[in-house]
């Protein structure tokens, strides 16, 4: 090699946007943080305006519904590309894409729920054209795994095609959404929504969980086998249709007695079955190694939740007033989703950067304060708390542990692998 050729002192070094490009982690791994750490700073400037912080925000679109809109489409999808697009090939035993490949539908995704934000407090078409950007681009990450998991031949293909059913759902929901929007009609798109999230995101983290953790397990304690049958998986599905099915039943239902107790009934027997799946998998010896107990505990979350909102329905069917209103929600989308998120992207991140597979002592920190974010929103949900205040902490509490997340690990993606190895 020449000198002219040799790299400048420093060049390996530094932040470099063109690596971006060098994986597809990499690229939608640091959009999926962008859009994170702007729409948890929003959400926090919008309660603590609530709260009383006099900031005067205007808005042409519900809060609420930006909020919960972002809050289930926006990042997840984006770090599911990043993992799908990084594990699924090797699942499937075919090639996956390049970063290039799939870089303008996660651009027309991020740069939607970028403009969703700002648009929400300018003009209500202003955030549908955001909602068709990111539909757009949804769409194209959906088409673009169905061709991976058609060009297989490997004889498992049950996760892979059960994940790809769930990004079109994801796709439809976006599209229901949009259509509510345009209509005026605010129940219908809480409606979309929450079927989304149910059908779409929590579908996706079940599937993967079932097939992760236990291997997770079992290839750092030894002693655990990675039980994970498919029955079980059709039980964690199962749920995740039912909730979403169920946004609509209540409905049409209302003021039911009947299926208050039946949904009731439904979710506490889930929450068993998902606290004891946790057991079966090794929730006790998974404390021993932090990256793993982070995994297991979140999905402990998921048992909590639907626990919580069971004992608030079966409060509504018998006192015409939920327990709990929306403690069960942020148990499951903050407590489950969020440390499950924190979890397999700080795993992915140190797996594909050249860095060693441990939780240290900075995102262990990070993981115990989302717990703390978590707890303070459920408990704004008890009656005669100070709700206003207790939202408003946590959302300051999970917008700091994003922020701070968010910083450490985009930092990675634009730099060389530590270990000098190519991706």
């Amino acid at each position: 090699m020449t000198a002219a050729a040799l790299p400048r002192p420093g060049a390996t070094a530094r932040w470099q946007w063109r690596r971006l490009l060098l994986a597809p982690h990499r690229l939608a791994f640091f959009l999926a943080m962008v859009v994170l750490v702007a729409a948890g700073l929003w959400w926090a400037l919008v309660l603590f305006d609530r709260a009383g912080a006099a900031i005067g925000l205007s808005h042409a679109v519900s809060p609420t519904t930006v909020h919960s809109t972002v809050m289930a489409f926006g990042f997840m999808p984006l770090f599911f590309a990043g993992f799908l697009f990084t594990a699924g090939p090797r699942w499937l035993g075919v090639r996956g894409p390049a970063a290039r490949e799939i870089a303008t539908p996660l651009l027309l995704m991020s740069g939607g729920w970028l403009l969703w934000l700002v648009a929400a407090q300018v003009h209500v078409g202003l955030a549908l054209a955001a909602l068709l950007l990111v539909q757009t681009g949804l769409a194209a990450v959906t088409a673009r795994f169905w061709r991976l998991v058609l060009a297989s031949d490997a004889p498992d293909r049950i996760h892979a095609k059960a994940v790809g059913c769930a990004l079109v759902a994801g796709v439809c929901s976006l599209g229901g959404l949009a259509i509510a929007l345009a209509a005026g009609l605010p129940g219908a798109a809480r409606g979309f929504v929450l079927t989304g999230l149910w059908s779409f995101v929590i579908a996706i983290f079940v599937i993967v969980a079932h097939r992760m953790i236990p291997f997770f397990t079992s290839s750092a304690l030894p002693m655990v086998d990675a039980w994970r049958p498919f029955w079980v998986l059709g039980a964690l599905l199962g749920v995740a249709l039912f909730e979403a099915s169920a946004v609509w039943l209540d409905g049409m239902l209302a003021g039911s007695a009947a299926w208050l107790v039946l949904r009731g009934l439904v979710e506490m027997a889930a929450a068993a079955v998902v606290v004891w799946l946790m057991f079966a998998w090794g929730l006790v010896q998974s404390l021993k190694v932090r990256l793993l107990a982070m995994l297991h505990l979140g999905f402990l979350w998921l048992g909590l939740g639907l626990a919580l909102s069971g004992a608030s329905t079966l409060g509504a069917a018998f006192t015409g007033t939920p327990l709990l209103p929306l403690a069960g929600l942020h148990a499951i989308t903050m407590g489950c989703l969020g440390s499950l998120m924190l979890a397999m992207v700080t795993r992915v991140s140190c797996g594909h950067s050249g860095r060693p597979l441990v939780a240290d002592n900075p995102i262990w920190t990070l993981f115990l304060l989302l717990q703390a974010a978590t707890l303070l929103r459920v408990a704004a949900a008890v009656p005669q708390a100070p709700s206003a205040l207790l939202a408003a902490a946590a959302a300051g509490v999970w917008a700091g542990v994003m922020a701070a997340w968010g910083i450490r690990y985009g930092s990675w993606y634009g730099h060389a692998r530590a270990d000098g190895r190519p991706g």
